[in-house]
Formats: structure tokens, sequence, C-alpha cells
């Protein structure tokens, strides 16, 4: 478990980073998934039954930050890569095409990693995702996340993730995502202000 202090007024709620029973919480973490992401109640309906699938294979894990008052602020969640999941089978070519399919062999994905717009900026995503992976047996994990400068690509650069391809397109999603990999530890530096 780790402790991520409140912040006064605004959020004196201290945040507990510890093991979530995803299929159990689905709904809560779709709410925050929902709300950071701007999801519509289309979308959730069709994450929800991708979430409970993906919890059923081996290895899958999630981990959750959660408030005093048991209120989920933030989760992340993922798997040992497997090239025959729907999401391996999509960015393959586009790897391949680079030279990097490699990277599909022994890693972690991290799936979804969603943190409520309220909490924010206080290194709910960071150590979420340095927690899940610190126990992954993989050499390398793997992300995709949609191929915009932002925050989120920020975070993962300053963890050690690349670009292993860009400009990778989903079916239905309306933008195109990067695919992003980084060597197993992931780096602990902070980004610059």
């Amino acid at each position: 478990m780790l402790r991520i202090p409140g912040h006064g007024h605004r959020d004196p709620d201290d945040i507990v980073i510890g093991p979530l029973d995803l299929s159990a919480r689905v709904d809560d973490a779709l709410a925050v998934q929902a709300v950071a992401f701007g999801l519509g109640p289309d979308e959730v309906a069709v994450r929800r039954q991708i979430v409970l699938r993906h919890m059923a294979y081996p290895g899958a894990r999630a981990l959750g930050a959660t408030t005093a008052d048991g209120r989920l602020a933030g989760f992340v969640y993922g798997m040992p890569n497997d090239r025959a999941h729907w999401w391996s089978t999509v960015v393959e070519p586009y790897l391949r095409a680079r030279g990097s399919d490699f990277w599909l062999d022994h890693s972690f994905v991290i799936t979804e990693l969603h943190v409520h717009p309220r909490y924010q900026n206080r290194g709910i995503g960071r150590a979420l995702i340095t927690a899940i992976t610190d126990t992954a047996a993989e050499p390398r994990s793997i992300l995709s996340a949609i191929d915009t400068e932002s925050p989120a690509r920020g975070l993962y650069r300053s963890l050690g993730y690349d670009d292993l391809a860009r400009q990778v397109l989903f079916p239905s999603a309306p933008k195109p995502y990067a695919v992003m990999g980084a060597p197993l530890p992931l780096l602990r530096r902070q980004p610059n202000p």
C-alpha cells in the first residue's frame, strides 16, 4: 500500500494505492474513466464488458487509488501481453513496419490508467503505473495513448516510455493513437516543471 497525502481544504483526503477487485468495482472504475476520458453511456456499457473479459485473462490485475471513505479516485489495470488479443492484432502491423513488433512479446500491457480530474496532478497516475509494473514478471511494458501531446504522454515519457508507433488507427476510435514502450523497472525521475 502507498499513501499519497491530501491537499488541504480542497482535497483533504489521503489517497491509498492498493489492490483493486476491478470486476467487483467495474462501475466505479468506469465512472472515473467516463469523467477523465469523456465517455458517454453507450461507450461505458461497451467498455464494461471489455473490462470484465480482460479481468478473466491470466495474469490480469488492477490497482486502485481510494479515498478514506472508499471512493475510487483512479485506477490502473493490465496484463501480460498476448499476440492473440485484439489490441495486439491491431497494433502489430504498425510495430512490424517499424521493426518493433518484438515489443509484443514478454511485455506487460497497461490496458487502462485513469485518474478522476479532481485528483489529477497529485502523482496518483505515476504511483499507479509504477506500482503495477513493479510487480510485473515481464522485462518491458507497452501501452497506447491518444497520439497528441498531453499530460498523459508527458507522464509516460518521464517514466521511460518511448514512441514505438504513431498514428495507429483502432476501429471505431475517432482519433489516432501512439503505441509506447518502456523497459522495466520504470524510471523514477520527476517531470521537468
